[in-house]
């Protein structure tokens, strides 16, 4: 059972976050023509959306925008179930030659990651992926870091962080909790 600690995100502080992504996206990638935004299932799909809004409002061209579902190259769920329910990822356009955003929720041990770039893999050959989250917790199991990070915020291994967002919540926040 959680316990609600603070909300360490609001709507407006959310807001903020992605736009100065998708400014810092724009700016090390020189403009938004050659690159895509991938959303990682579940909350990095409407994340992906609103940066994606965002280079939009900016420089008036939408880049193309992907989801990509990791459960079939998750190492962990290998281990707890013997046929993982996998739902499909929709990148309806090539990855070839692409510079690549992944786009998740929060960055904790690099798994996540980790599965995402197998995924992508299966998928093409990218020139470049680079690596945008909301919340950076640390904890890394694996050397994966983030080029571009909303906050960071350092957690113990008991508490827990929570992002909501729609459509998957009723409301848009990151909230810290501990696990009890």
């Amino acid at each position: 059972m959680e316990h609600y600690k603070a909300t360490l995100m609001d709507e407006a502080a959310v807001g903020r976050a992605l736009k100065r992504i998708s400014h810092e996206i724009l700016e090390r990638n020189n403009g938004c023509e050659n690159i895509c935004l991938i959303g990682i299932k579940r909350r990095g799909i409407p994340l992906a959306q609103l940066i994606a809004d965002n280079i939009t409002a900016i420089e008036g061209i939408t880049p193309p925008v992907g989801v990509i579902d990791i459960t079939f190259y998750r190492d962990d769920l290998r281990q707890s179930f013997r046929d993982p329910v996998v739902n499909h990822s929709d990148i309806p356009f090539s990855i070839e030659g692409k510079t690549v955003v992944l786009i998740d929720d929060v960055l904790y041990t690099g798994r996540t990651v980790r599965a995402a770039l197998d995924a992508l893999t299966a998928l093409g050959r990218p020139d470049g992926v680079q690596l945008a989250v909301l919340v950076d917790r640390g904890h890394r199991e694996l050397p994966i870091r983030g080029d571009f990070v909303g906050k960071n915020v350092p957690t113990s291994c008991s508490e827990m962080i929570s992002v909501k967002i729609p459509p998957y919540d009723n409301c848009t926040a990151v909230e810290l909790y501990e696990r009890g």
